[in-house]
């Protein structure tokens, strides 16, 4: 969605809203849990969003890291939380739509018990290489994890997550046997693939584009429609030969499921408010190499749905289970 048409949404939302959801809210301290540690791509976007919340509503907008159990944790506390919109859930895909093929006992159902607010960005994840792995391209990588089967290896942050979707993807595809070691986080994956703990992983432009130019990592290819601008040598998946493996990310807010249609559409309309400010925009998205959406719930609602559906097709073809 365009950036103009996520303005206008915006503004027909807020001038429509009844009276009483556009007075009184929050009516106290706002709770942003993120499900994974601090210091992550997920983190690093929810705290300046959470700034920025605090100073729009006049009330303190907190992080609430509530790692563990692959986001389990974390998005239980949103899904079983009063839903008043004081507490709010700022997550990635996998907790939403990896999560329900992986733990089919988790105590909650993300489908039904949180409702969308909306889709904040995609996020183009980049395969990255240690400096000491002599492939590059991904056609390379391949025909050396098929020379040496299991003596390399990758980083995730456990099953169902981009890196584990997308390298078990590649296997089954090609036959290219590559040893999964998973964290407690992309942070601590991304740190092992420097230290060449690891020999490669997944992380996004932001995270990982740093260190291009300094040789401590090689990019080989970028889960993206068209080539990112801020790295044109890096071809995208498609490019590289490998157009059904790209896992597709994305961060989100959610509300618990039960929250008032008008109390969604404020909260809404307030993140599309930060989403559009030339400032922010620039500093947390654009340049970091995220694409901006700013959905509106049932826009959001609909992605969620079919991005169930493409994570499903994934994790089954893969046979990817739980950590």
């Amino acid at each position: 969605m365009k950036l103009a048409h996520v303005l206008c949404l915006l503004l027909a939302t807020a001038f429509g809203l009844p009276a009483a959801a556009q007075s009184g809210y929050p009516s106290g301290t706002v709770r942003l849990v993120v499900p994974y540690p601090p210091g992550g791509g997920v983190d690093g976007m929810a705290r300046p969003m959470a700034e920025r919340l605090s100073k729009l509503w006049g009330k303190p907008v907190v992080i609430e890291n509530r790692a563990g159990a692959s986001t389990i944790i974390g998005t239980d506390v949103v899904a079983k939380a009063t839903p008043d919109g004081l507490t709010l859930l700022f997550t990635s895909d996998s907790g939403i739509t990896s999560n329900p093929y992986l733990y089919p006992t988790m105590p909650f159902d993300p489908i039904k018990d949180l409702a969308p607010v909306t889709q904040l960005i995609d996020l183009h994840q980049m395969v990255v290489v240690h400096p000491s792995v002599t492939a590059n391209t991904m056609q390379e990588l391949v025909a050396l994890a098929k020379a040496r089967p299991n003596q390399l290896n990758y980083g995730s942050y456990g099953g169902g997550s981009q890196p584990n979707l997308l390298f078990e993807s590649l296997r089954v595809q090609t036959g290219a046997q590559i040893a999964h070691i998973p964290y407690k986080g992309i942070a601590p994956a991304i740190t092992a693939t420097l230290a060449g703990e690891v020999q490669m992983t997944l992380g996004g432009a932001a995270t990982t584009g740093q260190y291009f130019s300094v040789g401590k990592m090689k990019p080989l290819a970028i889960g993206r429609p068209q080539r990112l601008p801020q790295f044109p040598d890096v071809p995208t998946l498609k490019e590289a030969g490998f157009p059904d493996i790209d896992p597709r990310s994305w961060f989100g807010i959610f509300a618990p499921a039960g929250t008032p249609k008008p109390l969604v559409e404020r909260i809404r309309a307030d993140v599309a408010r930060v989403l559009t400010d030339p400032e922010f925009s620039q500093r947390e998205i654009v340049g970091k190499g995220y694409t901006p959406v700013g959905s509106t719930p049932d826009e959001f609602a609909a992605f969620v749905k079919a991005d169930y559906e493409y994570k499903g097709k994934m994790i089954k073809s893969a046979g990817i289970k739980p950590d």
